[in-house]
């Protein structure tokens, strides 16, 4: 009989052990993908590439017992070397290569040169390419950056007592309302995508007071822009026992803050590969959404269209605004008009006609929205009869106000949007692993 008593130790190590340990002039055996061949005679480089990034190893004649012949790129291969220092190659040492042993090969030639610094090809040849694309050093630098974003998240919140929680995203109903859902056959019952988990998180308010989830959203709009995508990255949190729904946005900057942090740290290789200047966050300015588009109709002599949303063109004459007024490439857009906020969002006392509830523009692009939710049984009832709302419905989610809620309130964070202003790339696909919009179910 034989047992697994846990993760095996292997023969092989990786580019961590080598950047933490003593290796120099020792011989060693890695795994990886080779990236590139560079033969130059007597001499030739092949870089492996791996999770960690590249390794330079070096064939010499006579001392390698292998004939590069046989080896093609994307092969998958083991290594066997000495561990030279090397401040040129990419972490600072090389392997002096004793032999190579070929685990598998590609069955033809690459479609990309994902070899090179830049593919120098279109957004759609890499979308349509996608898992030979991102092998890229660059596009994979992109989502490493996004993992320590979400990481940041994570780490924050459980530090300020949150609860990560999973929510079902087949519901019955959307909890935004609207035509902008994905319509199922659940059974013979109609069922819908979720197009946020706005009514769990709130459910569990209730029962560990501060709650939170990374899970994607899904809106049927038709929209083919650069900013919207059909499914997307939701980074959302709720929060109970506020005072107001300022303490929701102060949590947003602590998260900010600790985030950028974390990446200035731990992702220091990948803000270099994209020459990625991360923003100081000390304190990000907030205004009221009516102060806000006079500013900025005033400043840029642009007229008031829609008094009741922000444009895209007015979102970022706002972002530009902040920055050129404060230096600040963040900005909160407060107080939002009751009529384009949803049901649950709670209205401002002073004036009705506005709500408790704000926007996050970050370089003139909307990256969050939240607020402060009802919680009192009454009211959100009163405001669903104003709006012709059928309380049935939605009966599993009024129970909560039926017996208890404390003042609560929450947001939801587009991963990709904040991914790519961060990144300054022009369109949102850049920064999705695999995009759905209107034209694309795959790869």
């Amino acid at each position: 009989m034989e047992f697994l008593t846990g993760v095996k130790e292997k023969e092989t190590i990786e580019i961590r052990q080598l950047l933490e340990g003593d290796y120099q002039g020792k011989v060693v055996k890695m795994k990886g993908a080779v990236h590139n061949i560079r033969d130059m005679g007597d001499v030739a480089f092949v870089i492996l590439r791996k999770a960690q990034g590249l390794i330079q190893c070096v064939c010499e004649k006579g001392k390698t017992d292998f004939s590069l012949k046989d080896l093609k790129e994307e092969s998958a291969v083991e290594v066997m070397g000495v561990v030279v220092s090397e401040k040129r190659a990419p972490q600072g040492f090389e392997l002096r290569l004793k032999s190579i042993r070929i685990l598998s090969e590609p069955f033809q030639a690459l479609p990309l040169a994902i070899n090179k610094w830049k593919m120098n090809t279109s957004l759609e040849t890499k979308l349509a390419l996608r898992p030979v694309s991102l092998r890229n050093v660059r596009e994979r630098a992109k989502f490493k950056i996004q993992e320590g974003i979400v990481r940041g998240f994570r780490e924050f919140l459980f530090d300020q007592g949150f609860t990560e929680i999973r929510t079902p995203k087949i519901v019955s109903r959307g909890a935004e309302g609207g035509a902008n859902v994905f319509k199922l056959n659940y059974f013979n019952q109609k069922a819908e995508l979720g197009q946020s988990p706005q009514f769990y998180k709130q459910t569990m308010v209730g029962v560990y007071d501060r709650v939170f989830e990374a899970a994607p959203v899904f809106r049927a709009e038709k929209h083919n822009t650069t900013r919207h995508l059909n499914e997307y990255i939701s980074l959302d949190f709720e929060m109970g026992y506020i005072d107001g729904f300022e303490d929701v946005m102060a949590m947003e900057t602590g998260f900010l803050q600790y985030t950028m942090e974390l990446l200035r740290q731990d992702y220091k290789k990948e803000l270099e590969i994209l020459d990625v200047k991360l923003p100081v966050i000390e304190k990000i300015p907030q205004v009221r959404f009516d102060k806000a588009k006079e500013l900025a109709a005033e400043k840029y002599s642009r007229k008031i269209r829609n008094p009741f949303d922000l444009e895209p063109e007015e979102e970022l004459l706002i972002g530009r605004y902040f920055k050129e007024e404060y230096d600040s490439d963040f900005v909160f857009v407060t107080h939002y008009p009751s009529k384009k906020r949803p049901f649950y969002a709670m209205d401002d006392p002073e004036d009705s006609r506005f709500t408790l509830s704000f926007d996050l523009l970050y370089k003139g692009l909307e990256i969050t929205t939240g607020g402060q939710r009802i919680h009192e049984y009454p009211v959100i009832l009163e405001k669903m009869e104003k709006r012709n709302m059928d309380p049935a419905d939605i009966r599993d989610y009024l129970m909560i106000f039926q017996y208890g809620m404390p003042p609560h309130g929450g947001l939801g964070i587009g991963l990709e949007r904040l991914t790519m202003k961060l990144l300054d790339e022009q369109n949102v696909r850049e920064t999705t692993l695999f995009p759905r919009d209107v034209t694309r179910l795959a790869p």
